[in-house]
Order: C-alpha cells, then sequence, then structure tokens
C-alpha cells in the first residue's frame, strides 16, 4: 500500500490521491535521517501534554462542524481500550502455528547467506559515509534554512556556506524520542513556532510535537496520533487525526494565551482520506478530501482562522482538483474536462464553483505532472515525459511559458520547501537509483538553472542509461529504464534485476539507493518497467491497469522481460525480478504465467492474495481499495476478473523460480496471514513438481519467508532496513551464483 508521504508543495495530494493505498516501495533504505523505531517517550520540558475527546454526531459526507458543538476539554485523559478476549479460535492457533513454522524454517537456512549478507553490509555502510549527507531537504525562510539530519534539525543561515554557525533547535535523543525519526516539519509564519511529527517503527500513526522556539526552544504541545498538519497563523495550528489507518477529522488547537481545540471538520464517507496543505502565499488552508478519483475542498481564511471553512467546490464524481492561491484568484489543478489529465484552471474566490474555471494551461499527451510550486509571478510544473524530466515555468506576467529540459540521467525530482512564495529561485534535488541527490536551483530572473556546490562523492560515472519501449500484448508501447555499467561486456552473461510496481497511479521509485549503485559498480543491470496501473505517463496510464484492465499491467511486464532478454540484456537464467507492496501481484502473477522468464525473485511485504482481502470488508482499507481493485462482493464479474490473476488463487503444480519474501508482523496493510498462506502453497507447489519430474539435475526452487518482528508496512529502522538489504541481495546473489558456476564450467571445458 501507498504510504501517506509528507512531502512538500502539491506533491503529497498527486501521489495517489487517497494517501491509504498499498505501498510500493518504503523510505529509501539507507537513509539515516530516519531513525525508526517505537516511540518511548522519557521525562523531558513538556508545558502540555494533552489528549482530548469529541462527542460525534450523525453528520453527512464532509461536513463542517459548528464551533459550539464540538470543544474539546484540554487534559481530557483518552478512553483505554477494551480488554480483548483471551479465547483462542482454531484460525488463531493455524496461524501461530505457522507462523512457528515459518519462523524456524528461517532460522535453519539463514546461516547458507550469513557470510554472504556480512559483506554487502559492510560495501554498503562504506557507500553510505560518502552519500547520506549528500540529499538533506531544506526549507528556506527568509534568511533562515532549516534542515533535519540524524534526528536533529537545524537552523543556519542561508549565506553560511561552510555550516560552521548551526543551532541545534530539536533532537528526538535529548526530548526522550530517540527511537523516533523525524517526517514532517511546519514552521510558522513568525518563526516562532515549529510543529514536528515523529513516526515510530511499529505504528502508522504519528506524534506531532510542536517546540516554542526561542534562545533555549522548548516543548509547547504533544498531540498524538497525527497525519498532516499546518499554520494558519503565527499561534493556530490546523491537524488531521489518523486511526485505523484512516484520516476523517480536522482539529484546530491554538497556542494564544486561552488555549484550546475544537473539531472542525469530519469526512464519512470511508472512501475519502483527509489531508490539509497550505497555499504557497499562505492566504488559506485547504482541507482535502480525496478518494481515488474524486475530490472535495474547503478553504479555511488564514486572516480570519476561526470562521469556518467555505466549501470551492461541492465532489463530483471522477472529478479529481486541488488549489492554490495567487491574487484574489484560486489556482485549481483539476482533471475536470477532456482530456481526463490534469490541467491549470483558475477562478475567482468568490466564485469558485466548477463553471467559473477557466483553464490555463493544459499538459502534454502523455505527460505526467510531479509536483506544482506557484510564486508570485511565476508556476512552475515539475514533469515527466518519456522517461525525462523537465520544468514548465509559466509566467503570470509575461502570460509565456517555458520548457526546461533537466539532466538525462535524472529519474526523480525533490522540491525543496520555500515559505516565502515572493522568492525569485526554486530550490530542488535530482535523483536516480545510481546518482546521489544533487542540488539545483532555477533562477526566474536570470532564466537559468544552476547546480550547486558539488559534493565530492567517490562513485562511478560511467553507469550508462538506456530507454526502451516493449511492445505489449495489445501493441501498447512500455517505457523501461536500464542501467548498466559502461565498462560490462557480454551483458547477456551479466545478472539482471527488475523492478515493476504499477497500481494506484504511482511511478516506481527511482530515487537514490545505495544498493542499486553497489550493484552496478558489481556488473548487475537494472531495469525498471513502467507498466500500465502506475502513473509515469499520466493519469490515462493508472485507469489502463487498474480494476478490470489489470491484466494489462502483467501483459506489460512479461513485455519488458521478453524485450530486455531479445535485445541482450541478461537472459532468464540470470534474471532476478524485485517488488514491493502492490508490485507482488504483478510479480506473483508472473511467477504463475510464465515462471521460465525469471530465476529468482525478492517480494517485500507483497499484496499476494488480492481476492480474499477484498472479500474482508472488515479491513480498514477494503472499501476504500475497491476502486483499484473493485468490488468481488457486489460483481460476479468483478470476482472471477480478480480470480484470474490473483497471485494466490493461481499457484499451479510447475516449476517455480526461487522465492524470497519480507513480511512483517506489525503490517497493518497486508496481512500476515495471507502471505503465510501463499508462501505454504507456492512451496507445496513446487515441491509436487519436483516429485513428480524427479529428473537428473532437477532444480527445486528456495521458498523463504523472512518475518520481522520489528517494522511495519512503511517504516524500518536504519540498522533493520540495512540488514534486510543484504539478506535480498546474498539471496540473489547465491541462486544467480549456481548458475554462472554451471556456465563458467562449461565455459572452461
Amino acid at each position: 500500500m501507498k504510504v501517506r508521504t509528507s512531502c512538500f508543495g502539491l506533491r503529497n495530494l498527486l501521489q495517489g490521491l487517497s494517501f491509504c493505498v498499498r505501498y510500493y516501495f518504503r523510505h529509501n533504505h539507507l537513509q539515516t535521517t530516519c531513525l525508526y523505531s517505537k516511540i518511548k517517550p522519557k521525562k523531558c520540558h513538556i508545558l502540555d501534554c494533552s489528549g482530548s475527546t469529541c462527542t460525534h454526531m450523525t453528520v453527512p459526507p464532509g461536513s463542517i462542524l459548528p464551533w459550539r458543538f464540538f470543544s474539546c476539554k484540554e487534559g481530557t485523559k483518552i478512553p483505554s481500550k477494551r480488554k480483548q478476549n483471551t479465547s483462542i479460535t482454531s484460525s488463531e492457533l493455524s496461524y501461530k502455528n505457522l507462523l512457528k513454522s515459518e519462523q524456524e524454517n528461517w532460522k535453519d537456512i539463514s546461516a547458507r547467506y550469513k557470510a554472504m549478507t556480512k559483506r554487502i553490509k559492510e560495501k554498503l555502510e562504506e557507500l553510505h559515509k560518502y552519500t547520506f549527507n549528500s540529499g538533506s531537504p531544506r526549507i528556506r525562510f527568509g534568511e533562515n534554512v532549516y534542515f533535519e539530519e540524524n534526528g536533529c534539525i537545524f537552523l543556519s543561515k542561508a549565506d553560511d556556506v561552510d555550516g560552521g554557525n548551526v543551532d541545534i533547535l530539536f533532537s528526538t535523543e535529548d526530548l526522550g524520542f530517540s527511537d523516533a525519526f523525524i517526517q514532517r516539519i511546519r514552521i510558522s509564519p513568525d518563526q516562532r513556532y515549529m510543529a514536528i511529527s515523529l513516526k515510530s517503527e511499529n505504528s502508522e500513526e504519528a506524534t506531532c510535537v510542536i517546540m516554542k522556539l526561542g534562545h533555549f526552544p522548548v516543548v509547547e504541545k504533544v498531540i498524538p496520533n497525527v497525519f498532516s498538519f499546518e499554520w494558519a497563523t503565527n499561534d493556530v495550528l490546523y491537524y488531521t487525526s489518523q486511526k485505523n489507518l484512516k484520516c476523517q477529522n480536522v482539529f484546530m488547537t491554538t497556542f494564544t494565551n486561552q488555549k484550546h481545540t475544537k473539531l472542525v471538520y469530519t469526512e464519512q464517507d470511508a472512501r475519502f482520506y483527509v489531508d490539509i496543505y497550505c497555499t504557497k502565499d499562505r492566504r488559506f488552508l485547504t482541507i482535502n478530501s480525496n478518494s481515488k478519483t474524486t475530490s472535495e475542498v474547503w478553504l479555511v481564511d488564514c486572516r480570519h482562522p476561526f470562521k469556518l471553512p467555505a466549501l470551492v467546490q461541492a465532489r463530483t464524481k471522477g472529478i479529481i482538483y486541488h488549489i492554490e492561491h495567487r491574487n484574489d484568484e484560486l489556482y485549481i489543478l483539476t482533471t475536470y474536462g477532456e482530456p481526463a489529465e490534469y490541467k491549470l484552471m483558475k477562478a475567482p474566490v468568490a466564485s469558485s464553483g466548477m463553471e467559473n474555471w477557466q483553464l490555463v494551461y493544459a499538459l502534454e499527451e502523455k505527460t505526467k505532472l510531479v509536483d506544482l510550486e506557484m510564486f508570485s509571478d511565476h508556476c512552475i510544473m515539475f514533469l515527466k515525459n518519456a522517461g525525462h524530466l523537465y520544468l514548465s515555468v509559466i509566467s503570470f506576467v509575461s502570460h509565456s511559458v517555458q520548457s526546461i529540459k533537466l539532466p538525462t540521467w535524472a529519474c526523480e525530482f525533490e522540491l525543496e520547501s520555500h515559505p516565502e512564495h515572493t522568492t525569485g529561485t526554486c530550490y530542488f534535488q535530482l535523483t536516480s537509483p545510481v546518482h546521489p541527490p544533487k542540488h539545483f536551483a532555477y533562477s526566474f530572473k536570470e532564466n537559468n538553472l544552476i547546480e550547486q556546490a558539488v559534493q565530492e562523492v567517490p562513485i562511478i560515472t560511467n553507469c550508462h542509461t538506456t530507454r526502451l519501449l516493449a511492445k505489449s500484448k495489445d501493441e501498447t508501447l512500455v517505457p523501461i529504464t536500464v542501467f548498466h555499467n559502461m565498462n560490462s561486456k557480454e551483458l547477456h552473461r551479466k545478472p539482471l534485476l527488475v523492478h515493476v510496481y504499477g497500481a494506484y497511479g504511482i511511478d516506481l521509485n527511482m530515487s537514490f539507493k545505495e544498493e542499486k549503485l553497489m550493484l552496478i559498480e558489481e556488473g548487475w543491470i537494472l531495469a525498471y518497467c513502467h507498466v500500465r496501473g502506475g502513473g509515469e505517463l499520466g493519469l490515462s496510464w493508472h485507469r489502463d491497469g487498474c480494476q478490470h484492465n489489470k491484466l494489462k499491467g502483467l501483459h506489460d511486464l512479461k513485455a519488458c522481460i521478453t524485450l530486455l532478454h531479445e535485445l541482450g540484456f541478461s537472459q532468464p537464467k540470470y534474471t532476478a525480478l524485485a517488488a514491493a507492496s502492490a508490485g507482488g501481484v504483478l510479480a506473483g502473477a508472473l511467477c504463475n504465467t510464465d515462471p521460465e522468464l525469471i530465476r529468482a525473485m525478492v517480494l517485500q511485504a507483497p499484496f499476494v492474495d488480492v481476492l480474499n482481502t477484498m472479500m474482508k470488508t472488515h479491513l480498514p482499507l477494503t472499501i476504500e481499495e475497491q476502486e483499484e481493485w473493485g468490488n468481488p462482493l457486489a460483481d460476479e464479474k468483478c470476482m472471477k476478473y480478480i480470480k484470474s490473476y490473483c497471485p494466490y488463487q493461481n499457484i499451479k503444480t510447475q516449476c517455480y523460480p526461487s522465492v524470497f519474501i519480507t513480511a512483517y508482523e506489525n503490517d497493518q496493510r497486508i496481512p500476515l496471514t495471507g502471505i503465510l498462506q501463499y508462501v505454504q502453497k507456492l512451496r507445496k507447489a513446487a515441491l509436487d513438481h519436483a516429485s513428480r519430474t524427479s529428473k537428473k539435475g532437477n532444480r527445486i526452487p528456495n521458498i523463504i519467508l523472512d518475518i520481522q518482528a520489528n517494522g511495519s508496512h512503511c517504516d524500518s529502522s536504519w540498522e533493520d532496513s540495512l540488514n534486510e538489504v543484504a539478506r535480498h541481495l546474498a539471496f540473489l546473489n547465491k541462486e544467480l551464483e549456481e548458475v554462472c558456476h554451471v556456465q563458467h564450467m562449461k565455459s572452461c571445458k
């Protein structure tokens, strides 16, 4: 499922919309700044740490709640949870037996990977020394620059090039949150307060800590179970609460002399997820209620933060929209109109209905909008087209649009925060799986792109990037991005690691990871298959790969791997497939339909039992997931269609590739029960096939499940993540090493 990320700009609203889908990648595996673990608060200087309860009413979807009905008393204790029934059912007993069996199995076989895992860990740690400082995002606020590193938040001056004058504002360790990582930072307009969300390793919910800044920063307030938050004024904070993977309530809390917290908005439709965003000019907060296909936005006037929010446009099925503001006009990023791709439109604040929306800019066909940032006289769009990144800069003064193509090696943007919309420079980072983040700046006045101070990183510079198009079953051209070492010879003998996701309109994660760089150095080929269901070619690319079109993503994946082999990029016996979360659907399906294409597969928290999961409406995400997978309970055709590709449902007695799966006991998004049953069924099918075809040299695949007691679907500690990556690579090396050794012996003969 997709993680609910906290990105700057509108990116957090563009990526998946509902913020609670099956997430295809976790945080960068080797990221020192994310020290995940269970939050264990120690004693510290806390001025106000209070929970709150509210009276609930039955109201229509997306209702604004009058202030007087929903006043939350400061200091009210959070009700304790009910005692759970301690009786053990037969299904629970079966689950515990399966869990214990797999844990013992992993314990028995893990020794064979120990030496290689150690070697890989050492190599990754060495690489990490040179790369971990290269990509720390910064929040620029006038002359001040705020940034986070290694669990601390620092303040420096923009002109302090050598970093000699830096103040520490916050430390997770000093304030008793040493096992937490910093997820999100928001600075109040007058820079007197700083709100920080801290995330634990074993929980989906975050804790918001509000610091009062000054010569001696102190903790002003702690709010549990928070997802998004923004400052409306210098001392008024709006935030959303998260419970059981759902985010449907918006609160306002004040830091004036009379402190109070009130419930502002509630969302009753289970398909919708609520998020808060602040317009660039800080004129409005937007309360965004989104499903995967439909949006509704309410405005909070930051000049009058205690007034009731105002509706922009009532939700209309199939219409997505997001709001920015400039000079008393709303700038609306929306799918309204034909074609159903993103367009930038505008309307007066006073008459914001859809009938008044006027077109400002429309994206080209098959273009992906990654992010948008509004400035006083310009709007800058970060776009992807045919695998290349570029900027579209719209001038509101000259009414012109300029397109700036970015370096060909770049695969991902990372926009840095610019709280002041009057600035004349836009700062961002570019990266790729094998290129550490580099800082860039675009000057509106000079109309030029500047690469900022380059950090010396001792990495290879001879990695070649190739972009291909594979023809799928229905003649659709599917993009592939390939990386390999230019010094490599005989590419058809090199190991190939293929990546796939293909769900929720989300792009494959192509940000920098040390393990990818290490693989390139060791001669591997990396391929990223941008199949339908993802978002690489715009919203239509997603629509063509969801619900009744899911099989198209499978056909795309097969076409991509087949083309790679035809062009001489490795061959099946040297090929491995990697996927995570919802990417496990296509990876698992390929193993059932075309197991001969790959030798091994690594899956991370995979979604492999689509049918049974979508039949269980008591699970927290099932209802909203129906817009991606369909509703098998209400539609028999949908049930049959899901059953036709569901990995668990289509396991059969045949020769399978070796499989290594990592799962998490605390995963709230992918039930561990489904993974346990999948592994048992897959292993039995592989063994049955081997016993029926017991020929000399017949291979029995390794089906391994590594269950992590720590970590969750989205987060792991640095050490756990490092160990996990090392185990995956050790497994792949062992599997392909056997083939390479046999091939080498034949060559010698």
